[in-house]
């Protein structure tokens, strides 16, 4: 392993480097250590072959779909998503969502209340619901807001809310009759 990447033998005497962009599809690897550990038996993709400088480029993320190809499909804007604070800042939480991606909660996105900071509302390991409010697949960015999910659903609650109407009491009318004699009188007459 390198800090640019990893070299992965394909027979005796024939190595193939998977670079340490060509690992992930989502995760910004730093070191290929975060993904592979030495020894390991993986499954990679020959990217290209140059004969000339005997080098094989080899890919490990070509071997799935690239999510943020289909992103805008899978969580339009105005979806509500489900995902763990990975990642708490100063200016908001990181959420991994189920596909694996990250998305961010800005801070003045968290919450509907008034709050003094980040860790009032969410802390690392929260699981949080969130609606999808901005994706931007060319810079690998997904924007969530618990504020817009909060607000929605209170408003869809007082949508169900039902007041009961008041009661209307009887008068007396003071003439001696008791109830019984008032409700048969209602009814006969």
């Amino acid at each position: 392993m390198t800090n640019y990447g990893a070299f992965v033998e394909l027979e005796p005497g024939v190595e193939g480097l998977v670079h340490i962009s060509d690992l992930s599809w989502i995760k910004k690897v730093s070191h290929p250590s975060e993904v592979l550990r030495k020894g390991e038996q993986i499954e990679a993709v020959v990217l290209s072959v140059d004969r000339e400088s005997k080098k094989i480029t080899l890919g490990v993320k070509q071997l799935t779909t690239n999510p943020w190809e289909t992103i805008e499909k899978a969580m339009p804007v105005g979806s509500l998503v489900k995902g763990k604070v990975t990642k708490i800042t100063a200016f908001g939480a990181f959420v991994e969502l189920d596909n694996g991606i990250e998305g961010l909660i800005h801070v003045t996105e968290l919450s509907d209340q008034a709050f003094g900071k980040v860790e009032d509302v969410v802390s690392k390991g929260t699981d949080v619901t969130a609606k999808v409010i901005k994706v931007d697949p060319e810079h690998k960015k997904i924007a969530l807001s618990i504020k817009e999910y909060l607000i929605e659903k209170n408003q869809c609650n007082r949508d169900d809310i039902v007041v009961p109407q008041a009661k209307k009491k009887k008068k007396e009318t003071g003439k001696g009759k008791d109830s019984k004699e008032s409700e048969g009188e209602s009814e006969e007459g």
